[in-house]
């Protein structure tokens, strides 16, 4: 009942709100192409409920790059100052989070949800914490309890352990109150940067880094 409420709520909100927002996308997308030479969109792997692969779309907010040449394991965070693979478009639209306005239509087709642990790509399964594995049982979201309590700046254990707490406890009222709380996220551009110290790949290279001790 609670999840077939919540497939509902959904479809409803996504749908509603890209019609409404049809004119801001149409003149978002135009804003990209002519700012930087590219693709409008930016897709991507992602992994969601049940460890199910899908493509998530977003505004292309980076430099026009062959996909095939962005390596995951190695790839830089995104720094405060300038970043020459932002375009002058993508700073905007990620200080403001309309990058991720065209997940509406993942939200439609059931790849993801209005609230949820964020989706993950492929690369990061590896330093999944077991205890925090619960994450998979629901459909990653647009924003979720880690993306309110700061996003990019906490730390990656901190991310999951939110992700899980979410996923065991989650309903309608605490899914209304976490779209309110990202209302005043998105204002205020809090997490939008991330820690290099702080991320996944510095998680995993710990891990490996203990496991080498132990041979």
């Amino acid at each position: 009942m609670i999840k077939s409420a919540k497939r509902i709520f959904d479809i409803c909100s996504s749908a509603i709100v890209l019609i409404l927002l049809l004119p801001v996308l149409f003149a978002l997308a135009a804003w990209i192409k002519l700012d930087s030479p590219g693709r409008i969109f930016f897709l991507q792997r992602r992994v969601g409920r049940d460890r199910r692969p899908f493509r998530i779309i977003k505004f292309r907010t980076m430099v026009e790059r062959d996909p095939a040449s962005i390596d995951q394991n190695a790839e830089r965070v995104v720094n405060q100052g300038h970043d020459p693979r932002i375009t002058r478009a993508g700073r905007f639209l990620r200080k403001t989070s309309l990058d991720e306005l065209p997940q509406l239509w993942n939200i439609l087709v059931g790849d993801m949800s209005v609230v949820g642990p964020r989706p993950l790509i492929p690369e990061q399964l590896e330093v999944v914490p077991p205890e925090c594995l619960v994450r998979f049982d629901v459909r990653p979201g647009l924003t979720g309890l880690a993306q309110v309590r700061g996003r990019r700046s906490l730390g990656w254990l901190q991310q999951m352990e939110a992700d899980a707490r979410y996923a065991r406890s989650h309903g309608f009222w605490t899914d209304l109150w976490l779209i309110l709380r990202t209302v005043h996220v998105v204002v205020t551009s809090k997490g939008i940067y991330g820690d290099e110290s702080q991320n996944w790949r510095a998680y995993r290279d710990q891990l490996r880094a203990r496991a080498s001790e132990q041979l």
